[in-house]
């Protein structure tokens, strides 16, 4: 059952979080570089510390999807994937046959994160975890805005960011702008959420920093501050340093800062909700399921958590770029 287990945990973290499976939804993967994606995702997260690998022997497609054979700990199952590598099935159940009932069955399996908090305080501590380029992370951030306008002072809330970058194209823009979001929340906390709102338009940083009054004296001394403490654009330029792709070429470029937080969670990628230490996956993405799972947090919910919110699901990018979205895709190298 050891590769029921691995494959199961795999299931829960495909649906969870910005990664290798990140490109638009409905964009068709192609079977080699789907195969490579899901084989980097098992063997450079799950099984970093096993003394086995996992083998993706084959790929084809069948009934629309990306039929897989795995080989893990010389243990060979099927398994199945969107053609889109957004979703992974690790485990097919075949409708025509006579469902039974063994021993092995009831092996527990890890489970996906709850979407209400088992965790209650009179002030709940709402951290969300995501990459500042990435689409999935910038969606759920236009849905969680409005709910903590209504909510105010009556939850401890704050962006932070995964402990390691995906979107470095053009350059180490998005390392870049982690650093000047970790400064604007550290000096100037009030006027962050106006910032982010803008942001999220465009990404248009420098337009936003002059929107929302930014002292950008504090700000880049900050900034330089933080970066030689972190060493983020020093490990940037040295990809001794990254995380490595399938290939075992440098692919993902580590951002610090928020390092402990990251292990201390177990954050996989962006983005990841934590409501009072504890990671859960809200029923989407929308401000009213958000509104709700913040919520599920207090002690005794207060009469703000009753407000209706919108249930239209936030487009995944920047406003002027922004991708239609299922809301369960995620930034993750797994």
């Amino acid at each position: 059952m050891k590769k029921a287990i691995i494959l199961s945990a795999i299931l829960a973290l495909v649906l969870s979080g910005c990664g290798i499976q990140g490109q638009s939804i409905g964009k068709v993967v192609k079977p080699e570089e789907a195969k490579a994606q899901l084989s980097s995702y098992i063997n450079d997260k799950l099984l970093a510390t096993a003394p086995y690998k996992a083998t993706v022997n084959s790929i084809s497609e069948d009934e629309g999807l990306y039929k897989l054979s795995i080989t893990v700990d010389n243990e060979t199952i099927d398994a199945y994937m969107t053609r889109d590598a957004k979703l992974f099935f690790p485990q097919p159940i075949d409708l025509t046959k006579k469902a039974t009932t063994t021993a092995a069955d009831q092996t527990p399996t890890t489970p996906p994160p709850p979407n209400t908090a088992s965790n209650k305080t009179a002030k709940p501590s709402v951290e969300l975890f995501v990459m500042s380029q990435c689409p999935y992370g910038t969606q759920i951030e236009k849905g969680i805005l409005p709910v903590v306008a209504a909510l105010g002072k009556k939850i401890d809330f704050a962006v932070k960011f995964v402990d390691y970058s995906m979107h470095n194209q053009n350059g180490p823009v998005e390392l870049t702008e982690e650093l000047h979001q970790y400064c604007i929340q550290k000096n100037e906390p009030q006027k962050y959420q106006a910032y982010l709102k803008c942001f999220l338009q465009a990404g248009d940083s420098a337009t936003c920093t002059k929107t929302a009054k930014i002292n950008t004296v504090t700000m880049n001394s900050c900034v330089a501050a933080t970066d030689k403490q972190y060493k983020v654009l020093a490990d940037f330029a040295d990809q001794s340093t990254w995380t490595k792709d399938q290939n075992g070429s440098p692919a993902f470029p580590p951002f610090d800062v928020n390092k402990a937080d990251n292990v201390k969670y177990g954050v996989g990628g962006s983005p990841t909700l934590v409501v009072n230490g504890e990671v859960v996956l809200p029923d989407g993405r929308d401000s009213e399921s958000i509104l709700k799972t913040i919520c599920s947090g207090f002690t005794t919910a207060p009469a703000e958590c009753q407000k209706a919110m919108s249930t239209a699901q936030p487009t995944a990018g920047f406003d002027s770029a922004a991708s239609a979205s299922t809301g369960s895709a995620s930034c993750a190298t797994q």
